[in-house]
């Protein structure tokens, strides 16, 4: 008999050629029918792979993120059949699994068109009724040479060349399709219950521009209909809510071709943006921030000094000033750095914090611009704090304190990822691990779970990055700790101890919002346009139904406007309905209308955005109340996925 080691620390005694698929069968029959793969001393391997030895096993089940890795690549294997069923001669090249789906690369004389996905999906349906077995089949080098030159699969062949000379050569079986794969696979083509292709596109062999061009499709799969419905209803909604649409229908900001990469904000969008750096001032002002501005041009040296002339000078822009190169900041902290080196700081001075909403410049290609998500330009809500090296816990536990505050009130739950060095970095190993123990101990500390990013680091330090979800299930990487112990170094920053010498400070850098542009993006599409009161570039749109009702509307608007709540009237000649309903396209928190009755009774019969057609009559007073109490608790109403 042999042991196996289950997740939970359990053992288990089982026959020597046990399989996994077994194994799972012997814990239990449903565990038995969602299994799709094991996880045996940490290697994927499929369901029918025999235990030969004493191991530790894990039963990957198909609701798991490993097991919809699983299903996915299965799926590209049974779309990569399907055309080869349908497009004699089609050559193939590679079908891996992707975020939320997969892909398969051909090279085909036939050009694929929208329409024949459709025949492709078809094809697929026939071979799952089909039930076709995913058989693996390891073979030597020259096997595997041999099988696919036959072919004339050149592709597979260049693979197959390019793998160490020790490497397991392993080919997948299904009907009438052989690939070249590492697998694991699922037991059966029976097994894929939910999918769709999606879209297509063209892709170079391996990346580079020199091969040939390749034709893509993209697909998606997951374990249940429901679940691939809800994915499809989202991308559609998606859509709904691109901030580029919603950028230019709300009159919040545009892009132009005289400046790309270049946003432009428009009033609305800077009432937006000012709101959330006025909240941005405040909390930071709360917890001991000082704010600074830093010039946006400094010249070479400093770059030089800092390390990004080494490691970031592709992304930067450059100048010349009096025959002497500059360059245009792509990051705030170096303008900290001497701002620090002013005066001489004592260790009663520490920790300083020091924030900044500092606009950098980036240079992106031109085919990575993606609206306020990828731009050249943005304003980093940035922050360094220069410490002892006894307060680095508590500083980063601090920040994380801060961050979580800061989304929790916008509604957004997040992920956590601790980015470690990447190749191209600087400093010794003892200050990277000694940087990377105080981000997991302080994480720790404060019972956050979190995932490894290998080689994701900055160049001068270690990371945590906080990846927030929004109401489309979507991730985005906002926030940003990092402890550096190289720029304290390089800028020769100092503090006089309690022993009367010169020691060296340590710094974070920090953001949370990441990038005010992109957070803009993220808040656009999470709440469709219909920002909370307390963004919202309009609060209250007062709709007087008639000419007679325009002086009390006036008032109400002055009254409004004194008490700081953001207010227009329209006194067009139109139907008060056509009002109604363009206050609702507009997003518009709160709409009151004003007839003879309201005029006479200081009152107002009050809309809300995305609460139906009723009005409810208040009270001007009441009114008030209502506005201010929202906007002072940042009160967030929950994403409708309906357009009103």
């Amino acid at each position: 008999m042999i042991q196996v080691t289950l997740k939970d620390g359990s053992i288990r005694e089982v026959e020597p050629g046990t399989t996994i698929a077994e194994l799972a069968a012997s814990i239990s029959r449903g565990l038995a029918k969602v299994a799709v793969a094991g996880k045996v001393n940490d290697k994927m391997k499929d369901l029918s792979c025999p235990l030969t030895e004493d191991s530790a096993v894990e039963i990957v089940t198909i609701d798991s993120d490993e097991g919809l890795d699983v299903l996915r690549h299965s799926t590209a294997h049974l779309m990569a059949q399907a055309v080869g069923n349908l497009f004699p001669g089609t050559k193939f090249g590679i079908g891996p699994s992707i975020a939320k789906g997969y892909y398969y690369d051909f090279d085909s004389e036939h050009v694929f068109t929208p329409d024949d996905l459709a025949s492709i999906e078809k094809e697929m349906n026939r071979l799952v009724k089909e039930k076709h077995d995913f058989k693996r089949r390891e073979v030597s080098r020259t096997e595997a040479l041999s099988h696919f030159g036959e072919l004339g699969e050149k592709y597979k062949v260049e693979l197959i060349e390019g793998l160490p000379d020790d490497a397991t050569i392993s080919m997948y079986t299904q009907g009438s399709f052989t690939d070249l794969c590492a697998g694991p696979h699922l037991p059966s083509t029976a097994n894929i219950k939910a999918f769709k292709l999606m879209n297509l596109a063209g892709a170079y062999w391996r990346g580079s521009e020199k091969n040939k061009m390749l034709q893509r499709i993209y697909g998606t799969a997951f374990a249940k209909p429901a679940d691939l419905e809800d994915h499809l209803f989202k991308l559609e909604e998606a859509k709904r809510r691109d901030h580029r649409k919603l950028g230019l229908e709300l009159d919040l900001f545009s892009l132009h071709d005289e400046g790309p990469g270049f946003p432009f904000f428009h009033p609305k969008g800077m009432i937006l943006r000012n709101a959330l750096e006025d909240f941005w001032r405040q909390e930071h002002r709360r917890r001991g921030y000082q704010e600074i501005k830093t010039p946006i041009i400094l010249n070479r040296s400093m770059w030089e000094q800092s390390g990004h002339w080494d490691h970031y000078k592709e992304n930067m822009y450059f100048t010349q000033i009096d025959d002497q190169d500059y360059a245009v900041k792509p990051m705030n902290c170096p303008g900290g750095m001497i701002m620090y080196k002013t005066k001489m700081r004592s260790y009663r001075d520490l920790p300083l914090r020091v924030g900044e909403l500092g606009l950098v410049h980036r240079h992106e290609l031109s085919g990575a611009l993606h609206g306020l998500l990828r731009v050249r330009n943005f304003t980093q809500d940035d922050a360094h704090i220069f410490m002892l090296p006894s307060q680095i816990k508590e500083e980063l536990i601090a920040v994380i304190e801060l961050v979580d505050y800061f989304y929790k009130v916008f509604g957004f739950e997040y992920h956590v990822e601790l980015s470690t060095r990447p190749e191209d970095s600087m400093g010794s190993d003892e200050d990277w691990e000694t940087a990377t123990k105080s981000l997991q101990e302080a994480l720790e500390e404060k019972g956050i779970d979190y995932k490894i990013n290998p080689g994701d680091g900055a160049f001068y330090g270690p990371k945590i990055d906080f990846h927030v979800q929004d109401c489309l299930d979507r991730t985005w990487q906002c926030g940003t700790i990092q402890l550096d112990f190289q720029m304290p170094e390089k800028f020769d920053l100092s503090y006089i101890g309690e022993d009367g010498q010169k020691h060296r400070p340590v710094m974070i850098h920090r953001v949370v919002y990441g990038s005010i542009e992109r957070f803009i993006a993220l808040l656009t599409e999470h709440y469709a346009g219909a920002f909370p009161v307390w963004l919202a570039p309009i609060q209250v749109r007062i709709l007087p139904i008639s000419e007679r009702h325009h002086e009390y509307a006036k008032s109400l608007v002055s009254r409004l406007n004194e008490l700081d709540i953001r207010v227009e009237t329209d006194e067009r000649k139109e139907k008060i309905s056509y009002k109604i309903r363009e206050a609702q396209t507009e997003k518009i928190p709160f709409t009151l209308v004003v007839g003879d009755q309201e005029a006479e009774s200081n009152m107002a019969a009050v809309r809300r955005y995305g609460q139906g057609d009723a009005g409810e009559k208040m009270t001007i007073d009441a009114f008030i109340e209502l506005v201010q109490g929202e906007i002072k608790s940042k009160k967030m109403l929950k994403a409708n996925f309906k357009e009103e």
